[in-house]
């Protein structure tokens, strides 16, 4: 028996070994046609267009909207960047804020993350308050540090409940509906997390979880049971630079035919996968020029297909366009296809 385990530990010791100088070795080659540069726009301040750490993005028809979680706010910008509207500041009345976080928009409401109020609260399009689901603790329905949320054609929410740990299942009244996960116990078994930071719904029902510590993203099936997980050794909180691993998977967003794109922070690009988790290409490099990261954290799509990505460090937002032939799920190549945001 000594034995047996001996040699199994010396295979483990000889699969690390192996694989992780290649996870930090850098990423291999990517299997799609690039995304290319559009245009970036902000800069660090307070003004129109201007952004203080922001974080959340969200594409609903022609409109972007961006947190400006150190400002408190929410910015509205075209799809080419040019300034709207911005509506929010510091405070915890209706349509106040303190440091929004993630945001998602259903049937022309805007869904706010609030980290430090501890709630959700749901707006209107041009910023007026609909109503808030949440307060702080860590009972049913309580939270501490919301970052994420989704809502479902039911109008169900899906909230990454960042310090305890979980990922809350709610209606649209805040009725506790279940939870994923353990209240306040991390871990890296499938179904546990590390401080999830967001969350994303697939075509198909299935909820996807960025397990941002864990380095991993999390698949759930429509009726709550694990489907899959993926990011690094075993998917199991190692950390690399490799292709389909992440160094903190940071936001997470679906895109055409159930594609998932990851935010991957401290290795300052967006990575994109097939519903599946397999590695499908990459985009970004850390940077402070075109194409290029500081710790990005969020990431959208338009009904074209074009790319958004929240850049973090850099204060900025940047806009990519859909490769003209883009890969299917098979590894094979078509024409885009895009997907109408709702």
């Amino acid at each position: 028996m000594k034995a047996a385990r001996r040699s199994l530990a010396a295979l483990m010791v000889a699969v690390v070994g192996a694989w992780l100088p290649a996870a930090w070795s850098g990423p291999l080659r990517a299997r799609a046609p690039a995304y290319g540069f559009v245009r970036a726009w902000g800069g660090p301040g307070e003004g129109p267009g201007e952004f203080r750490d922001p974080v959340g993005i969200a594409v609903s028809g022609g409109l972007v909207f961006v947190s400006d979680a150190g400002n408190n706010r929410i910015q509205v910008f075209d799809l080419d960047g040019s300034f709207v509207r911005a509506f929010g500041r510091r405070g915890t009345g209706p349509g106040e804020m303190d440091r929004p976080m993630h945001l998602h928009v259903r049937d022309r409401r805007l869904y706010v993350a609030e980290f430090l109020n501890d709630r959700i609260q749901v707006l209107g399009l041009r910023g007026e308050p609909l109503g808030a689901v949440g307060s702080p603790g860590t009972g049913p329905g309580e939270f501490d540090g919301p970052a994420g949320v989704v809502v479902d054609a039911a109008g169900r929410l899906y909230v990454a409940d960042f310090y305890n740990q979980r990922v809350q299942v709610l209606e649209p009244d805040g009725a506790f509906v279940k939870q994923y996960g353990r209240t306040r116990r991390k871990g890296i078994r499938a179904g546990r997390f590390n401080y999830p930071t967001d969350v994303a719904l697939g075509p198909d029902g299935s909820l996807i979880v960025a397990d941002a510590y864990n380095d991993r993203i999390q698949v759930f099936g429509p009726g709550g049971s694990f489907v899959r997980k993926w990011g690094g050794l075993f998917a199991v909180n190692v950390p690399g630079r490799r292709h389909g691993w992440f160094n903190v998977a940071a936001g997470v967003a679906v895109g055409p035919r159930g594609d998932v794109f990851v935010a991957d922070f401290y290795n300052h690009r967006v990575q994109r996968f097939t519903p599946q988790g397999r590695f499908v290409t990459a985009i970004g490099g850390r940077g402070d020029g075109p194409g290029r990261f500081q710790h990005p954290t969020d990431v959208a799509l338009d009904r074209d297909g074009n790319l958004y990505v929240v850049d973090f460090g850099n204060n900025r937002i940047q806009k990519f366009s859909a490769p003209a032939v883009d890969p299917d799920a098979t590894g094979g190549a078509r024409p885009f296809e895009g997907t109408a945001a709702r």
